[in-house]
């Protein structure tokens, strides 16, 4: 009942959060202008997001699919044994992933990361957990992706502030590099959080020997570490880079073909797309649902301070990039989990 209560507390801070996002993002707006803009749309660039869109998940799921490879090898089965879901030994028991069930798993995990941020990892995993890959394993090469993608975001940010205007770099100065200069004292706190849990692993370890808890956590995060080095064990290395481009291309593309479907913004060019892009992407950062809110007010804000359009026509490609992806996602997701249910469902006759 007390862990029920965090939970619901956890989910209840997340949409006040998100609320207070959105009362900032829609304060004061002109819903007359908002509509005229919503008019002028140039469909034809929307339905061109949404193939992109599309695209981006593919790619996903074709990195995710990568990472998990090596856990089936034959190395990690005299580690992990045969234990696991039916399902999930299904897919690993020729050392193959299915493809279908990491699409599948990956947009179930997106639908749960709209209602609770962050939560769908932790979902998507246990649908791939099985055979010879472990929970924790898993886990390792999600956290992989997680940290690859923080590092696209900052490479996507460097590019567009080298290559975009004396405003764009302007507006970087003043209200992020700025925003984090003054946030030291939370970085030496961040830093100094990072220095125990590094000091608990090793004591973890080098315990696990005498004490049975400290050898049953050590031994979850070995899996743990196993999972985030499956990038090393890749036979084919380059994949990995070539998913990761390909998905990070068609999210400045999905960027670029909402300004181009805006006429007060078509003017704008690539390096536009990579900054706003990676704006946006700062919204993940933020714990709320689906980043609801903090994308509309971060977008709308670079759009009306670097370029000067209003606020309404910032709002609504804020509003258009963020909204036709959230639907794109919970129809792919109802498809996904109604696909997985089934594959379980099979998984289970067969054991019988």
């Amino acid at each position: 009942m007390k862990a029920e209560s965090k939970k619901i507390l956890k989910i209840a801070l997340s949409f006040a959060l998100a609320g207070v996002f959105v009362f900032f993002a829609f304060r004061g707006i002109d819903w007359a202008s908002f509509a005229q803009d919503i008019r002028q749309t140039r469909w034809i660039w929307v339905l061109a997001f949404c193939v992109v869109s599309v695209g981006a998940l593919i790619f996903r799921m074709l990195r995710w699919q990568a990472l998990l490879r090596p856990l089936h090898s034959g190395a990690d089965a005299a580690e992990s044994g045969s234990g696991g879901s039916a399902a999930g030994a299904a897919d690993g028991a020729d050392g193959k992933v299915s493809a279908l069930r990491v699409w599948d798993a990956n947009n179930v995990g997106n639908i749960v990361n709209v209602v609770i941020p962050g939560s769908g990892e932790f979902v998507r995993c246990g649908y791939m957990t099985g055979g010879r890959a472990s929970y924790d394993k898993v886990l390792g090469t999600v956290v992989t992706e997680r940290i690859c993608d923080v590092l696209a975001i900052v490479l996507l940010m460097a590019i567009a502030i080298l290559c975009g205007s004396e405003q764009m770099k302007q507006f970087f100065r003043t209200n992020i590099a700025g925003a984090a200069a003054g946030q030291l004292s939370l970085l030496w706190v961040l830093a100094g959080v990072l220095l125990l849990l590094a000091a608990g692993i090793w004591a973890l370890w080098h315990f696990r020997e005498r004490n049975a808890f400290c050898g049953k956590i050590a031994d979850k995060l070995k899996g743990f570490a196993g999972g985030m080095t499956s990038f090393v064990r890749m036979r084919k290395k380059w994949l990995f880079i070539i998913y990761t481009i390909g998905i990070w291309t068609m999210y400045v593309l999905m960027s670029y073909s909402i300004i181009k479907a805006m006429p007060e913004l078509s003017h704008l060019g690539a390096a536009d797309a990579l900054f706003l892009c990676a704006i946006g992407n700062f919204a993940s950062v933020i714990p709320v649902p689906g980043g609801i809110g903090a994308y509309h007010y971060l977008v709308a804000l670079s759009l009306s301070g670097i370029y000067g359009v209003s606020w309404e026509t910032g709002l609504l490609n804020a509003t258009l990039n963020h909204e036709l992806h959230a639907i794109l996602i919970l129809l792919l997701g109802a498809v996904s989990y109604v696909s997985l249910t089934l594959q379980s469902r099979k998984a289970a006759k067969k054991a019988m």
